[in-house]
């Protein structure tokens, strides 16, 4: 269960509860907590910059936006100089899952402040399909607890594609519905299963109608490029928003349905640049449009940044800086809501204000949320605690057995010389996948890789259930040249292993030294160890340091390069391998998983 003695929620009053104070100190009648003067508003209701303004800010919200505070400025008064800067409202990201950043959703915080996020979206369906309801709820509490605003959404898909995959938990309607009644939940996750949504599954239909019920927000996923019926369907069986699409007509297509078109720029995510000609080439509204990161590890946090690095790439894309800031403030809390709460530095809304020297570049000198400094010039001044979380949530890494090298081989189907095997394609930068085949050499009985043509193999271990099992395939495009292997219990969406390499000695070994430490990622090479990030928190996050956390990242990243992988964010793209719903091709515990037909296949063709 959750802890029986979480940390205390920092929720702010509700704004009906300081409404009176807040219009006593915007007419002069009562002082303020903090007055930020001389500023120039970035209005995203009206869409202007407003010079020589002042905000007033009483008991974390904003009283007074206008061209002189001096009314409200009492002995008690703490006041701040913009000094002609810019008045930002706080950057919310729309969709976003914690555990990509390889940590817990406190250090997470720690690590996007200081780039001037101040409200999250969380999905936490990697924690749901280890540890169900009981995860979720632990980062729901542990979300309530932090400086800014964190809201979750409910998991849908646990697990994202039933009979195509099994993972540590399930979640079904009944979940949803009592999830739909915590404090915190502010709707129902992608909805990645989209073939159930268009046929009309009563798990996915039971779990919409209950997030509807309680009048919250469907969040989309539909990974296809089939803009047919099909898409027509999933539209009417209620998501609002999606974040899978990486052309211009996908954005177009959902926004004309009445979706939200989420744009995304995570750690190897880049679809933003294409679909954003929806709105500079083509004309679209857009306040129909939202920018995310989805996934973000460690590393890209630290060292290049959050929604700032989002908002700046739009802006270089031909976004007017205002617009791209609408869509990374207002766009979200309309979409979710929440717009007399927050997104916008107006009356009543939560005063999280970043104040900005240069709008284009973004240049974040300082950020406030709830009317507190928190950061400045890139450091955080606040010390946030570490949330404690139970044993229940660790000692996850389950194998059942000590893995060999033989445990990888694959046996071939026939006795010939050479079979021809289905192989999954990565992409770099995009989630899909491509379906490749390959001949490949049989030598006593066992089908060889080809390294020469970079095919390398891929396996899939269980370790929810201990059971010792291992599906086994081949993978290209990590462009390994190197005796290595790269295991990792981060694969979305069960989260089992995936362990990817061009030596079966190393295979096991990578595999039994995450069973070692509870689960991570590590990359083995000749039987010496050159990099490893221990993520003991359901075999997905870690308890350290962001920075430190980042650092291992770093490691990774260049032990990766060091074998001959010079695919940006590798370590992204190995995560993903077994996303039984994104197309075209992956591996699930149960096999090689036809993804455009939704169907188990095959090994060799």
């Amino acid at each position: 269960m959750a802890n029986k003695n979480p940390p205390a929620s920092r929720k702010p009053q509700a704004w009906t509860e300081v409404a009176p104070l807040l219009v006593d100190v915007a007419t002069g009648r009562r002082q303020a907590d903090l007055v930020i003067r001389n500023g120039r508003w970035v209005n995203v209701h009206s869409g202007e910059v407003i010079p020589a303004t002042d905000l007033a800010i009483a008991a974390g919200r904003f009283a007074y936006c206008g061209p002189d505070a001096s009314h409200a400025i009492g002995e008690g008064t703490k006041v701040v100089d913009a000094a002609g800067r810019y008045l930002v409202p706080g950057l919310c990201d729309a969709h976003m899952h914690v555990e990509s950043g390889m940590v817990t959703v406190t250090e997470f915080c720690r690590a996007v402040i200081p780039h001037g996020t101040t409200s999250m979206f969380i999905d936490p369906h990697e924690i749901a399909n280890v540890l169900g309801l009981e995860g979720v709820r632990l980062m729901h509490d542990e979300a309530a607890a932090q400086a800014i605003n964190v809201f979750v959404q409910m998991p849908s898909c646990v697990p994202s594609a039933p009979g195509l995959e099994n993972a540590g938990a399930a979640l079904g309607p009944g979940d949803v519905a009592e999830a739909m009644g915590w404090d915190n939940i502010i709707g129902l996750g992608e909805v990645m299963n989209f073939p159930g949504v268009a046929g009309n599954d009563a798990t996915m239909t039971g779990e919409i109608a209950a997030t509807v019920a309680a009048g919250r927000t469907v969040g989309g996923h539909y990974a296809s490029r089939d803009l047919g019926l099909a898409f027509h369907g999933y539209v009417a069986g209620g998501p609002e928003d999606d974040h899978e699409g990486t052309r211009a007509e996908d954005a177009i297509a959902r926004v004309r349905q009445g979706m939200k078109a989420m744009l995304r720029l995570g750690s190897a995510w880049y679809d933003v640049a294409e679909q954003i000609k929806a709105v500079t080439e083509k004309g679209l509204d857009p306040r129909n449009f939202i920018l995310c990161t989805d996934d973000s590890h460690s590393g890209t946090l630290v060292n290049d940044g959050h929604m700032d690095r989002v908002v700046r790439h739009a802006i270089a894309q031909g976004l007017k800086p205002v617009t791209a800031i609408q869509m990374a403030t207002i766009n979200t809390a309309q979409h979710f809501r929440l717009e007399r709460e927050l997104g916008s530095i107006a009356p009543g809304r939560l005063a999280d204000v970043l104040i900005v020297s240069d709008l284009a570049t973004l240049a974040i000198d300082e950020v406030f949320a709830r009317g507190v400094r928190l950061a400045r010039n890139g450091r955080l001044e606040i010390e946030i605690a570490p949330y404690p979380y139970p044993a229940s949530a660790r000692d996850t890494v389950r194998l059942g057995k000590k893995l060999k090298a033989t445990d990888f081989d694959i046996p071939a189907p026939s006795n010939s010389a050479e079979v021809r095997a289905r192989v999954i394609g990565v992409i770099e930068n995009q989630a899909p996948t491509r379906a490749l085949e390959a001949e490949l050499t049989v030598r006593k009985g066992i089908v060889e890789m080809d390294r020469r043509n970079d095919v390398c193999q891929i396996a899939l271990v269980e370790r929810h259930k201990g059971s010792g099992a291992v599906v086994n395939g081949f993978v290209s495009g990590f462009g390994y040249t190197e005796d290595c292997a790269m295991a990792s219990t981060v694969a979305h969406d069960s989260h089992h292993m995936i362990v990817v390499g061009t030596n079966k000695n190393d295979m096991a070994l990578a595999a039994n030294r995450l069973g070692q430490v509870g689960g991570g990622v590590v990359m083995i090479s000749k039987g010496k160890e050159l990099a490893l990030v221990e993520m003991p928190i359901a075999g997905l996050m870690s308890d350290e340091r962001a920075e430190i956390v980042a650092a291992k990242a770093d490691r990774l990243s260049a032990a990766m390069r060091d074998m001959g992988c010079s695919l940006n964010n590798a370590y992204m793209q190995h995560s993903l391998l077994a996303l039984v719903v994104i197309p075209e091709l992956r591996i699930s515990d149960l096999g090689i998983i036809d993804v455009t037909k939704f169907e188990k296949v095959d090994l060799f063709v």
